[in-house]
């Protein structure tokens, strides 16, 4: 199949890598050029243009930061819609607004092609061994046609409704671990004179009922954090969390639903962004509350 990747981040490259894998032709576009250098020399083919790459493919998946990126992908000059889209199917994996995907959908079908949404859940390893975790919005003739793709990706993708309703369910999705990294650095910050090692804490707070999921993965990083050691930059930071929260609250604001505890943490994350912490992973976010003067 021949397949194009808009959004050379690190969830679409290894998007892109995961298909490639699998023997797809794989065209890919970057606004940086620079950043589609790993996978031509993989075997893939460098687009111009988002213009360019969907006159040579077939299937089309944008997977961008935010609303402002997905709008100059497909609306910018040589976007994706100044291209002839008679025939071609697009898949939308970025997390917005469901008013952005809707929006989106009308004016690819204007254009003859087919748009489903499918927002993920998971980060860099799970993309790289298809295991995200699909949620699928639109018709059922669209998302049966991109089921094939999405396989590759993910380990399950459910059909959650209409254009929008998966950009409301992974928001959704989103919102109780994005909190609770705020509240595992408050339950953090009241044992600092236990005695414990982090690795000790850790170990005790991730076997609770109280624990995400999250903490699974991202534990031996938080306790490496709160020893001092420098993690690096993540694979979802809390800039890239921030930005979650954000479209929480305007999606929360246009449907009348308050978000207390969201808008709680949000102070945080905007706290540790300050502090220079913005390219950490979201995780350490506890780390920086927990460690604060």
């Amino acid at each position: 199949m021949r397949i194009g990747v808009c959004g050379m981040g690190k969830m679409g490259s290894t998007i892109a890598r995961r298909l490639m894998s699998f023997g797809h032709e794989m065209t890919v576009w970057n606004r940086d050029h620079a950043k589609t250098a790993p996978l031509v020399a993989d075997g893939a083919t460098a687009a111009e243009t988002p213009a360019d790459l969907v006159s040579q493919v077939d299937v089309v998946i944008t997977i961008v930061l935010d609303a402002a990126a997905l709008d100059t992908v497909y609306r910018g000059p040589h976007g994706v819609l100044s291209a002839d889209l008679t025939g071609k199917l697009l898949i939308d994996m970025s997390t917005v607004l469901p008013d952005d995907q809707i929006a989106l959908a009308v004016d690819v079908e204007r254009g003859g092609g087919a748009y489903v949404e499918c927002p993920v859940g998971g980060t860099v390893a799970p993309a790289r061994d298809g295991k995200l975790f699909g949620l699928a919005g639109g018709t059922q003739e669209a998302v049966a046609r991109a089921r094939p793709v999405l396989d590759q990706l993910c380990r399950r993708v459910d059909h959650v409704g209409a254009i929008g309703a998966g950009a409301r369910v992974k928001l959704a999705v989103n919102l109780p671990l994005l909190v609770y990294w705020q509240a595992l650095g408050e339950a953090l910050s009241l044992c600092k004179d236990v005695g414990l090692t982090p690795a000790q804490l850790i170990d005790i707070l991730g076997d609770t009922t109280g624990a995400a999921n999250g903490i699974k993965g991202r534990g031996p990083d938080i306790a490496r954090g709160l020893g001092g050691a420098d993690t690096g930059p993540g694979s979802f930071d809390i800039t890239g969390a921030r930005k979650d929260l954000e479209t929480m609250l305007a999606l929360a604001a246009a449907t009348g639903v308050q978000l207390p505890a969201a808008t709680a943490a949000l102070a945080g994350y905007e706290e540790a962004i300050e502090a220079g912490r913005g390219s950490s992973d979201s995780g350490q976010l506890a780390v920086h509350w927990a460690t604060r003067s």
